[in-house]
């Protein structure tokens, strides 16, 4: 598997999404956002929509997955052993990203970070991956939606450049709140790429600092999630779902 962050020095990678991903990202899904994706709605994105780009972050240590007690030493727990051991990858998945690409502009269509390890620079991590890769697909303008409660994810998207540009009534379908529109325009372009570069290079510092600690900064479970989700276009064509993303401090 590629890695679309390859960097040894840091606790997490970035990598496409795989099918074989799905169970771990519906997880957190689930535990995320009051209106999770079904998934068979991340079975077609990986599948079979051609603008969607999605990617995991995963920590660099694998679990370890052990028999339980009265399994050891008997045929199913060597069993059990053996099926883990030969896993394609034990390595969690502690968040995800995703966006579309259409006419030069990049949509993220969502964003989250498993409650567990939010507060280490994990969602602006994916951020981070999602608009690199939207400039390496010749995107101009990335765009997302984010509930107007959000405070702590406005602030940061601002960090990035982002800025309202209009508010969809309603959008929201588990308590019909609205949502702002954000975009950052002209993401290729030398200003641009200053605010960029500064923000991106700061995660970076971040992340290679708890990596030498040893994981000193500690997760913190009670951060606000980063936004909401767009519509979803599923196998019948027709929005199924509200996409979402997740909020400061990730």
């Amino acid at each position: 598997m590629t890695e679309i962050v390859e960097r040894t020095d840091l606790q997490y990678v970035v990598e496409r999404m795989r099918l074989e991903d799905i169970p771990q990202v519906v997880d957190i899904e689930r535990q995320a956002f009051p209106s999770p994706w079904p998934a068979r709605a991340y079975r077609y994105e990986v599948t079979q929509n051609r603008l969607a780009h999605y990617f995991v972050a995963r920590s660099q240590t694998a679990e370890e997955v052990d028999p339980a007690p009265e399994a050891e030493g008997s045929l199913l727990g060597r069993l059990q052993t053996w099926t883990h051991r030969g896993h394609a990858d034990r390595r969690p998945i502690v968040g995800y990203c995703g966006f579309w690409v259409m006419a030069q502009e990049a949509h993220i269509s969502t964003i989250a970070v498993d409650p567990q390890y939010r507060g280490l620079g994990i969602g602006q991590l994916l951020l981070v991956t999602a608009i690199d890769k939207a400039i390496e697909l010749d995107a101009t303008l990335v765009s997302l939606e984010v509930r107007v409660s959000n405070f702590a994810a406005q602030k940061l998207y601002r960090k990035y450049g982002f800025k309202i540009v209009g508010r969809r009534p309603r959008y929201y379908s588990d308590n019909r709140e609205d949502a702002l529109i954000m975009t950052a325009d002209h993401i290729a372009s030398v200003p641009y790429q200053r605010v960029f570069q500064k923000q991106r290079n700061r995660v970076f510092r971040r992340l290679e600092r708890n990596a030498s600690l040893g994981h000193a900064e500690q997760p913190r479970g009670s951060s606000v999630p980063l936004g909401g989700h767009s519509p979803h276009q599923g196998d019948d064509g027709y929005p199924d779902q509200d996409l979402h993303q997740e909020g400061e401090g990730s």
